[in-house]
This record gives C-alpha cells, sequence and structure tokens, in this order.
C-alpha cells in the first residue's frame, strides 16, 4: 500500500511569504497615502494666503510649533488625540521611535516660500513642494524600477512624476512654459537629492529663487 505523506510544517512559511509580502505592501501603501495626503494639504496654503497672506503665515508658525511640542509629547508617552494617531499612521519604518520631522520641515517650507517671494512665486514654490514632492515619493514607491546609482536611491520614474506634477501646476499658475519647464526641472533636480525630510525646504525656496531670478531678466 503506498504511503500517504503529510506535509511538513516546516514547509508553511513557503506558503505564508508571499502573502506576508503583500501585507507589507499594502501597509506601507497605507503609510504612503495618509503621509501624503498630508503633503498635499499645504496647497491650500497659497489659496488661504491670496486671502489673509499675514493670518496664513500666524498659521503655518502656530501649527508648526505646535505639532513640535506634540511630537514631543508623544515621544514622552502622552498620546494626543488624532495627532497621535495621524503621526503614527505616516510614519515610515524609519521614524518609528524617533521625532518625525517631515510636517515641521514640510511647514518651515511652506512659511519661507510665504515671507520670500511674492504671491505667484511663492504658489509655484509651493506647489512644487506639495504635488512634485508628493507624486514623486508615491509613484517612485510603489512603481519606481529603474533607480541609476547616481540618483541615491531615487526613481527615474519617480522624477518623471515630479516634472509633470511641477510643469502643469507652474504653468496653471504663470501661464507661461518657459517658468514652468523651469520650475519643473528645478524641482526634479532638488528632490533628486538624498536630502530627507529637509526636501521640503529646499525645494520651495529653489523653485522661488528660479522664478523669482527668472522673471529679473
Amino acid at each position: 500500500m503506498e504511503k500517504v505523506r503529510f506535509l511538513d510544517i516546516q514547509t508553511a512559511p513557503s506558503f505564508a511569504s508571499p502573502f506576508a509580502g503583500i501585507g507589507k505592501d499594502i501597509g506601507e501603501l497605507k503609510t504612503e497615502i495618509v503621509r501624503k495626503s498630508i503633503h498635499f494639504l499645504i496647497a491650500l496654503s497659497p489659496l488661504m494666503a491670496a486671502i489673509n497672506r499675514p493670518l496664513t503665515v500666524l498659521f503655518l508658525i502656530t501649527g508648526t510649533l505646535g505639532y513640535t511640542l506634540m511630537e514631543y509629547m508623544r515621544l514622552s508617552g502622552v498620546k494626543v488625540p488624532v495627532i497621535s494617531s495621524l503621526t503614527s499612521m505616516s510614519s515610515r519604518s524609519r521614524d518609528m521611535g524617533r521625532f518625525v520631522m517631515g510636517p515641521v520641515t514640510l511647514g518651515f517650507g511652506a512659511l519661507l516660500a510665504l515671507l520670500l517671494y511674492p504671491s505667484p512665486v511663492a504658489s509655484i514654490a509651493i506647489y512644487a513642494l506639495a504635488f512634485g514632492d508628493g507624486f514623486a515619493s508615491l509613484v517612485g514607491k510603489f512603481f519606481g524600477k529603474w533607480r541609476p546609482a547616481i540618483m541615491c536611491g531615487k526613481s527615474v520614474e519617480g522624477s518623471f512624476a515630479c516634472f509633470a506634477a511641477v510643469f502643469i501646476s507652474a504653468f496653471a499658475v504663470s501661464h507661461s512654459i518657459n517658468i514652468a519647464l523651469l520650475a519643473a526641472f528645478t524641482a526634479t533636480v532638488v528632490e533628486a537629492l538624498p536630502l530627507a525630510d529637509f526636501d521640503n525646504m529646499a525645494i520651495p525656496v529653489t523653485v522661488g529663487l528660479a522664478v523669482q531670478f527668472f522673471n529679473f531678466l
């Protein structure tokens, strides 16, 4: 009689591992969507500034300082309703147990654009931050395949997404192909640099500077 062979339970992980990988990808997708949804909200700053610029500046300052205080409280074990949950949901693995700098640099990036540049230039700079960096991260994270060594881990697909998003938003504000191309090129180069969360300040400052300089030519 032929013996019946039973599945060795030690082989179970080989079946579970693909599903574990899918679960991990879904978790990373949720984290990135929450993270970039917050990122996209900074695009409301130009609209708010058009209504009341000083109040918008004050809102960005108090919001950034308030978040900083609550983040220190979270790290000290004090849970702040809503804020602590959002921070945990939007934290990448590298942020666990550490101060999450993203919202701080995001707020300061928009603030610097409003303080340094006139309204149309500030709008282009902030949209480059919100949409260029935002779409670059999402596309690069989940669709990026080509990552040349010179780009320090960033993907070509993410850079194309950044260029397209900034070009469209800059053209919508300026109605100038030259300005849109300049803003898109500048944002794409800066976003590709290994600046971590500090690209939230570098992108609006450099894009605004490039566009402002072009306006003086």
